[in-house]
């Protein structure tokens, strides 16, 4: 069995606990010793939302576009554990500086706003840019986003194997791959690693992954069972030391 452990990143929280997303769920999330809390946000009539489905139905009733909506009518819509659809401010503030923060870019128009939000928090806070990740699909806004917020590590989000592997990632000076659990490819872990980048793997819910992963050499995962990941880390370190 491999001694290696991986950086766990909470998926929307601890969504065994509450509502995805929410300030309930990043709340317990935060009460597990996880190194990472990701979270998805959009651009809803100017501010950052965090929510990761671009219609209602399947948390909140009804079927509307989010980015139709005003965001104050959003926000009053009651998800499941009865918390609200929280700014990304909130977010933030209650996170503070426990551990890193993986902000996902869901919409358009993201990019700008999200600039504006951690320079300012950063300024009025003193929290470190080096604490947070921003990682997209739309390496667009990815680019932007260097361009606006350079102090801010950039992740970059692929759902299959890219044909030139890991070579997006270099006009983007990025951080770290992100690549889906059902596309992990040796040749591209090997790539993305021999470019400098960190290579964290979404959404790993079986320990069985955990252990192939781990054995080609992946830094870490996104999980919605966070405590999986605690339990193999705690396994693995005990291999190490023998005790």
């Amino acid at each position: 069995m491999t001694s290696a452990t991986l950086f766990c990143f909470a998926h929307r929280g601890y969504q065994q606990r509450a509502s995805e997303n929410t300030l309930q769920a990043i709340g317990h999330a935060l009460e597990l010793n996880v190194g990472g809390i990701e979270i998805d946000v959009w651009n809803i009539g100017g501010q950052l939302l965090v929510k990761h489905d671009r219609r209602l139905g399947r948390l909140i009733a009804g079927s509307e576009l989010i980015t139709e909506m005003r965001p104050e009518a959003l926000k009053e819509r009651p998800l499941p554990c009865g918390n609200k659809v929280p700014t990304l401010r909130e977010v933030l503030q209650l996170v503070g500086n426990n551990v890193q923060l993986n902000i996902e870019l869901k919409g358009p128009n993201c990019a700008g706003l999200l600039a504006e939000e951690i320079h300012t928090f950063t300024k009025d806070t003193g929290a470190s840019y080096e604490q947070y990740i921003v990682s997209s699909f739309d390496h667009r806004q990815l680019y932007q986003c260097l361009q606006l917020v350079p102090q801010v590590r950039r992740g970059v989000l692929v759902s299959g194997v890219p044909l030139d592997l890991a070579a997006c990632s270099a006009p983007l000076k990025a951080y770290s791959l992100h690549t889906n659990v059902d596309f992990v490819n040796a040749d591209l872990i090997a790539d993305a690693k021999q470019r400098g980048l960190k290579n964290y793997v979404f959404t790993v819910n079986d320990p069985n992954d955990l252990i192939l992963l781990a054995a080609q050499g992946v830094d870490g995962v996104f999980t919605d069972e966070p405590q999986i990941v605690l339990d193999f880390n705690a396994r693995a370190e005990f291999t190490k030391t023998g005790s």
